[in-house]
């Protein structure tokens, strides 16, 4: 099995997963030991699906703001797991790839594979959700027609990530791209280099 289809497998169970509760505060039911990197496929896509689910909330118009406001702060906290999370996911990647020698022609991605791994699980929680709406018998037939056209594009999407990200790592494995992880060194988030945060004390 391809790490590609590995995931393929993984996100649309987390996702089911989730929507056997469709509670934002549920408990993630991760089936796979801890310290594996199914584990870590798992808890991305949770972390995902979790996180749709919190911007539906928020885009409420009749939100109490204070409500808002602690969503914004929990969407935030969510941000900066999921991005430490495809971290580690890189990291499994470097320690995969790192000792492979680069050929003379090899090249550098615009992206590493983890984020790429980022996108194809979002797609998999936009894929379910359009699916709900295709599934939907209280719209138009314009909308289902609008919604049906989104799914295809998005199942298109499905097949060239899934390809485009078997292609990379084969890519890696045979020295064809060169290994290089830069860290996302987010800022908002830390109190020594927010000029908002440092700037109270």
């Amino acid at each position: 099995m391809t790490f590609a289809a590995l995931c393929n497998t993984i996100f649309p169970q987390s996702v089911l997963d989730y929507h056997k509760t469709d509670d934002v505060d549920a408990p993630m039911p991760n089936p796979y030991e801890q310290g594996t990197i199914e584990y870590d496929l798992y808890k991305k896509n949770w972390i995902d699906v979790v996180q749709w689910h919190l911007e539906d909330i928020i885009r409420d118009p009749e939100i109490d703001p204070v409500e808002a406001l602690a969503l914004k702060r929990r969407i935030d906290r969510s941000n900066q797991e999921r991005t430490d999370l495809v971290e580690r996911i890189d990291s499994y990647f470097y320690e995969k790839f790192h000792a492979v020698t680069p050929l003379p022609e090899a090249r550098i991605n615009t992206e590493s594979p983890a984020w790429a791994v980022d996108r194809l699980s979002i797609l998999h929680v936009k894929i379910y959700h359009m699916q709900e709406q295709v599934n939907r018998q209280d719209v138009s037939d314009e909308q289902h027609r609008k919604c049906a056209d989104k799914l295809a594009v998005l199942n298109e999407q499905l097949q060239d990530m899934t390809t485009s990200i078997t292609e990379l790592l084969d890519d890696y494995q045979a020295g064809r791209r060169i290994m290089k992880v830069y860290r996302q060194m987010k800022m908002y988030n830390d109190p020594s280099l927010n000029p908002v945060l440092y700037g109270k004390k």
